[in-house]
């Protein structure tokens, strides 16, 4: 099935199912796997299905326009890469090969701290413009100088500080198969510490190494450190939200790590709404997991997202054929967003909104 032209997977779970018969089963489940039941990992590609478009007829939607932008970054689609951790098990090049089909997409990614590939080397790759880095707050604050100043010396244009983490969650399939990284692979952001020598329980060191006091005031550390605008990954409660924009973030990305740190908690798009409320328009929201179909990226806008990041279809393209291999996934969620906006009657980004999910409520008063 990998040998099958490019051109004939038609959605993201072809692609899946491709990766997860090449990749080795230990690779696979790492990126596949979600904490504990696994029940908001299903939770996060389920809800979507729940909430409902509304067609619209008689409206010129001759001419979509689906171009957008978050922070000064201009897209030609509402769809970012999400970071996700070492890449290079998937293919070879790894992140470089992300960052190529971002560019040739015109879309933009953020690189991990746990990445198979530097800041400097995606730096040089990408002619000084990497796009953002995702940082943990690690105990040894001296490692998150280290890594901030080298993302802002190697070109980096924002961070996204994950702070879903105090803990891993508890991954069953990183237990079971005793995860390592592969023979021949480090974490070349961390490349004089131990961890790159840790060969099993490399999950539960790199959690050791993140600070589990971590509170707003680390938000206020972190601004006396850099000049780079700063947004926070992981927040699901409507109430943080609030707080995280007291405390001067630039940007709020709604997530559940993919689901693999608290099982049982709501799906994204599920809480998404009303962190939108909570932000009141004072910041950009962007929202990951879950996303699989372009009418899945409509209805995250509908309900308030400036964009969706994604994560593990990205992988799986990346496994499949590198660059082109996401180019196909990312074009295919494209191209259904189009067709999702046609059927919809709006015809630029900026025109989508509430009104196009339907409500029984609403639709009775009129």
């Amino acid at each position: 099935m990998k040998n099958k032209p490019i051109s004939s997977y038609l959605n993201v779970d072809e692609f899946k199912q491709t990766a997860e018969k090449s990749l080795p089963r230990m690779v696979y489940d790492y990126y596949a796997s979600g904490s504990d039941s696994q029940v908001t990992l299903s939770e996060n590609e389920n809800y979507y299905k729940n909430i409902k478009l509304m067609p619209r007829g008689m409206i010129d939607v001759s001419r979509i326009d689906l171009k957008t932008s978050v922070l000064g970054v201009d897209l030609s689609s509402p769809i970012m890469i999400a970071p996700t951790a070492m890449q290079c098990m998937a293919h070879p090049r790894g992140e470089l090969e992300t960052y190529t089909a971002a560019k040739n997409l015109g879309s933009h990614m953020t690189l991990s701290s746990i990445a198979t590939t530097s800041v400097e080397e995606l730096s040089e790759h990408a002619n000084g413009n990497p796009g953002w880095f995702q940082l943990y707050v690690f105990k040894e604050r001296s490692v998150t100088i280290n890594l901030v100043k080298r993302a802002e010396k190697s070109g980096f244009k924002a961070l996204v500080v994950t702070v879903d983490t105090p803990f891993l969650g508890r991954r069953e399939a990183d237990f079971r198969n005793d995860f390592s990284l592969p023979h021949g692979l480090l974490l070349k952001n961390f490349a004089d510490l131990p961890l790159n020598k840790v060969q099993g329980g490399l999950n539960k060191y790199i959690g050791s190494m993140v600070d589990s006091s971590l509170t707003w005031t680390d938000i206020t550390w972190l601004r006396t450190i850099t000049k780079l605008p700063i947004l926070v990954k992981g927040i699901m409660s409507p109430e943080d939200a609030h707080i995280a924009v007291q405390n001067g973030v630039d940007g709020i990305i709604v997530s559940n790590h993919g689901a693999r740190q608290l099982d049982t908690c709501p799906s994204t798009i599920e809480v998404l709404p009303h962190i939108v409320r909570a932000v009141n328009g004072r910041v950009p929201v962007l929202v990951d997991g879950g996303v699989r179909r372009g009418t899945d990226v409509l209805k995250a806008l509908a309900l308030g997202a400036k964009a969706v990041m994604i994560g593990r279809p990205v992988l799986w393209g990346l496994a499949t054929a590198g660059h082109e291999g996401i180019e196909r996934v990312m074009t295919l969620l494209s191209e259904e967003l189009r067709l999702a906006m046609a059927f919809t009657g709006v015809t630029t980004v900026s025109a989508i909104n509430s009104s196009i999910i339907w409500n029984p409520s609403s639709a009775s008063k009129l």
